[in-house]
């Protein structure tokens, strides 16, 4: 690729986010799945060869040289982050709206099924979405200094810690992490079979453990109880479903 080409592929990357406020997300994706597809197919490009014959090479010249041909992936991709916009305007300071506290399921990435740009949240992530005092300290950081406005708990479907809870597993420190998620196996009211291998009996679980967080996160940091009576942020859950990727929300 010469360099002509990877200044256009950058100033190309840098109008598409620049557009980004205006473009519906669908069209958005389409062009930066458009630039990744040139990217890639410019960077090595496949001559084609009759059998028996020797590729031909294309002579150097004083305006066109190897060097300039030597254009990388790791390169083409810092020519994109140096021309991204977004970097540029959250490098001196953070505004986010939200801090959400999620599941570390690999899954349910809260930045991407908010569709979230650099710097539109505070991302925090623990196995079964637990408050503890490190992650409240995060969180009254997020409200009380930076200005989130949003302190959102986020559980998810089918999820691994709430199995585990529910099974009494041991492992290490993750024996201690799944304690802190029995009360809501013990508070959930449910017909059926309690155990694991019931997908409802794990969910509903799973939804305790959100309002046990919720409530957790009132009762045990001052600093964010007091901004959310004072009006000035809410605290609410969620519940990510992995099967058709919605997110129900609820206080």
């Amino acid at each position: 690729m010469s360099r002509t080409l990877a200044s256009q592929l950058g100033y190309f990357t840098a109008t598409v986010l620049k557009a980004e406020r205006r473009w519906p997300r669908g069209k958005l994706r389409a062009v930066r799945a458009m630039i990744l597809f040139i990217v890639c197919t410019c960077l090595q490009p496949v001559p084609m060869v009759v059998r028996g014959q020797t590729p031909a090479r294309e002579p150097a010249s004083a305006t066109h040289t190897v060097a300039e041909d030597a254009l990388t992936l790791p390169l083409a991709i810092d020519i994109a982050l140096r021309t991204n916009p977004l970097i540029r305007a959250t490098a001196s300071g953070q505004y986010p709206a939200a801090v959400i506290l999620s599941c570390i399921d690999s899954r349910a990435p809260a930045e991407i099924i908010f569709d979230a740009r650099l710097g539109d949240t505070f991302n925090a992530r623990v196995a079964g979405n637990i408050a503890d005092d490190d992650l409240l300290g995060s969180m009254e950081f997020a409200c009380a200094v930076a200005g989130a406005k949003v302190v959102l708990v986020m559980g998810h479907t089918s999820c691994g810690a709430i199995k585990g809870a529910i099974d009494g597993a041991q492992l290490g420190h993750l024996t201690g992490l799944l304690n802190k998620i029995k009360p809501a196996v013990e508070a959930t009211r449910y017909e059926g079979a309690r155990t694991s291998k019931n997908d409802a009996f794990v969910d509903e679980v799973a939804k305790t453990n959100v309002r046990q967080t919720v409530s957790a996160i009132r009762q045990r940091s001052e600093v964010l109880a007091g901004l959310e009576k004072e009006g000035k942020i809410k605290i609410v859950g969620s519940m990510y479903r992995l099967v058709g990727g919605g997110v129900d929300f609820f206080t």
